[in-house]
């Protein structure tokens, strides 16, 4: 079985080192890379685009409310032509930078609080998707699976990827548990692993309270942002690989193609 593995990188702020992204970047398969928004700037872009180019990763848009302040994690009331302009501008931003180092951004991945609030509304994940169809109706929309943004991608008929989280746990409604609780995050390394090979072989979330949700799943997220980070992700493709499974860039999934 294929399977993806992606971590949004590039994300330089006073809230997050990109000290993990070189070392990431030798076992991710796709970067999500941060545009300016919640986080990056143009010589972090690029310095994450060629390291990417390097290890053969493929690239994505990884597009924030504008909120630098919060690392986008505020939730913002905006009106649809706002969302669209900011994911269409953060795509291009992107695109610009990706051009001149002649790589191409094959998927689109919303970030913090315009990914949550999407993953519940179905209007904003549709704003979202008419936007990213608008960029490149040919590109991948990498969305949470069993969410709204999933539903809308689909609805739109957008070529859809979808991801789980390897260090995070999930309510029984299929969402993230806040990252305010206690038990957001997985952090053990075989914890983790166990998390997602249960999950990949049973196609479906694994919630806190054990219940599980059928779903689709193409791409597991491993963030960069703790100090286990590199070693999980690590151990992880390494778990993933022995149990059979063959790792590639999203653009690079028959399912996706």
């Amino acid at each position: 079985m294929e399977v993806n593995i992606n971590s949004d990188l590039g994300e330089s702020s006073k809230f997050h080192s990109t000290e993990n992204d070189p070392a990431l970047l030798k076992i991710v398969n796709s970067a999500n890379i941060a545009c300016g928004y919640h986080a990056g700037d143009e010589e972090t872009m690029k310095k994450t685009i060629r390291i990417s180019k390097d290890n053969g990763v493929s690239i994505g848009s990884h597009p924030s409310y504008l909120d630098r302040e919060n690392f986008g994690r505020k939730r913002m009331n905006i009106s649809s032509e706002e969302v669209t302009k900011l994911i269409i501008d953060q795509c291009e931003i992107l695109s610009i930078a990706a051009d001149k180092l002649k790589m191409k951004v094959t998927h689109v991945k919303p970030h913090g609080a315009l990914s949550n609030t999407a993953c519940e509304n179905y209007e904003l994940s549709m704003t979202i998707a008419k936007a990213i169809r608008q960029f490149d109706p040919n590109i991948i929309f990498l969305v949470n699976a069993h969410t709204e943004m999933e539903k809308a991608g689909r609805d739109l008929k957008l070529r859809i990827a979808c991801e789980v989280f390897a260090d995070r746990n999930y309510e029984d409604n299929g969402y993230l548990v806040s990252r305010s609780k206690p038990n957001a995050m997985i952090l053990d390394r075989e914890e983790s692993a166990k998390h997602v090979l249960k999950m990949l072989e049973n196609q479906a979330l694994n919630c806190y309270s054990g219940k599980q949700i059928k779903c689709d799943i193409d791409s597991i997220c491993v963030h960069g942002d703790e100090k286990t980070a590199v070693d999980n992700a690590r151990y992880l493709r390494d778990i993933l690989i022995k149990n059979g499974f063959q790792l590639k860039s999203l653009d690079k999934l028959k399912k996706i193609n």
